[in-house]
């Protein structure tokens, strides 16, 4: 009977001893899964606060920074759920006032502009972590097709202009140091990039006004560039900066082909 006794005693304590391990590890495992949670959701947020605030004011569309706000939104809410120190009700204020001044358009865009390799590289890989972003909230459900659809194809042109603002501003030095053969090769290569957004009428009205300049350069090979040459030049250069500014053309443009 004793050593029943003592068997039975040895089994309950086994049986404690892996109770408790199988608890604590359970519980290590949550408090894990609960620091890599917040860390995601964290991480999200932030990447949608850089990409509202370091991408260039002309590209982010009322459209990308609503959705932006939807998706830091998402981040505020997940996070509430896991009790964290974060300032979820101050980012939730800030965001809630963002959103009606972009809904009432009295919200603060400053305009960037790709002049250097380097700022066109640093431009376009927010871009590209943008349209990432896109493809995820539209597979997680939070992004309908069509609302995914059209953004998706504005980013691609954002990443072709991107370029061809890099290729304008080198065209524009070659101008201004009369090499004009130059010039006209890099007013070639802009046009071939935004080529490439055949079915985005801003980009076809660019190909068109590069192909303009490109004539009117051809006819100044050999000579110098005078003051009305330059004076012409440099009203085209300010219709290539503001051509985002007209939102018209989101209006009319049908991204569900």
């Amino acid at each position: 009977m004793e050593t029943l006794t003592l068997v039975l005693l040895l089994a309950a304590v086994v049986a404690i001893a892996i109770t408790v391990v199988t608890i604590s590890h359970m519980r290590e495992k949550a408090r894990i899964q609960r620091i890599r949670r917040i860390a995601t959701l964290e991480e999200n947020y932030k990447l949608a606060d850089r990409l509202l605030t370091e991408l260039p004011g002309q590209y982010l569309t009322s459209d990308l920074k609503l959705v932006l706000i939807k998706q830091m939104e998402h981040s505020c809410n997940g996070l509430a759920t896991l009790n964290t120190a974060l300032p979820i009700d101050k980012r939730r204020d800030a965001l809630g006032q963002l959103k009606q001044q972009i809904r009432d358009g009295t919200d603060k865009t400053v305009p960037v502009r790709i002049e250097s390799p380097q700022k066109a590289t640093a431009v376009k890989d927010l871009l590209q972590s943008l349209f990432a972003l896109l493809e995820t909230m539209h597979k997680a459900g939070r992004l309908d097709a069509a609302t995914a659809r059209k953004n998706l194809k504005y980013v691609l042109f954002l990443v072709h202009k991107t370029h061809t603002d890099l290729h304008v501003f080198q065209a524009r030095d070659y101008v201004r140091q009369n090499e004009i053969r130059k010039a006209i090769y890099a007013y070639h290569l802009a046009s071939t990039e935004m080529g490439k957004s055949a079915d985005n009428p801003v980009a076809m009205k660019a190909v068109k006004s590069f192909r303009t300049r490109i004539k009117e350069l051809e006819a100044l090979t050999g000579t110098e560039t005078d003051s009305a040459n330059l004076d012409a030049h440099r009203k085209h250069d300010k219709e290539w900066d503001t051509l985002l500014e007209d939102d018209s053309w989101k209006k009319k443009a049908n991204y569900d082909d």
